[in-house]
């Protein structure tokens, strides 16, 4: 199994500016879509992780902009595990230009897991498992 996992993503024009620029918090919705996305692919969905009682809530997200993604433009999202323990996992993303495979955008989301009383606890071994294939 690969160590990331890319999904596509057309620049809507709703996620723009005046300008036909993709407006900067649209980036984090991308980070979300690529993390579902990586998560789906190792075997699992949030939903699953949610009917078994855990949640994972964003503590950080940084996103650092290097080029503007643009109207109807094509991205690629890519998303891999960058670190995890018991408690904590953090994605890495980077979006891609299509064409070139030139850098958007790059960043990192941090999440902790949670049980269904919203208290701090272990990941699920058989999530745990899938995350890191």
């Amino acid at each position: 199994m690969k160590d990331f996992v890319d999904c596509e993503i057309r620049v809507r024009y709703a996620e723009t500016d005046q300008m036909g620029v993709a407006y900067y918090a649209n980036y984090l919705v991308w980070f979300e879509v690529g993390r579902s996305e990586f998560c789906r692919k190792r075997g699992f969905s949030y939903a699953d992780l949610e009917a078994s009682g855990y949640k994972l809530v964003v503590t950080d997200a940084h996103c650092r902009y290097r080029n503007a993604a643009r109207y109807d433009e094509v991205v690629t999202v890519r998303t891999w595990l960058k670190g995890m323990n018991r408690r904590m996992i953090t994605f890495g993303y980077r979006i891609l230009r299509k064409e070139k495979e030139e850098i958007v955008a790059e960043g990192e989301t941090r999440h902790l897991c949670l049980d269904s009383n919203g208290k701090p606890k272990t990941m699920p071994e058989t999530f745990a498992v899938k995350l890191t294939g």
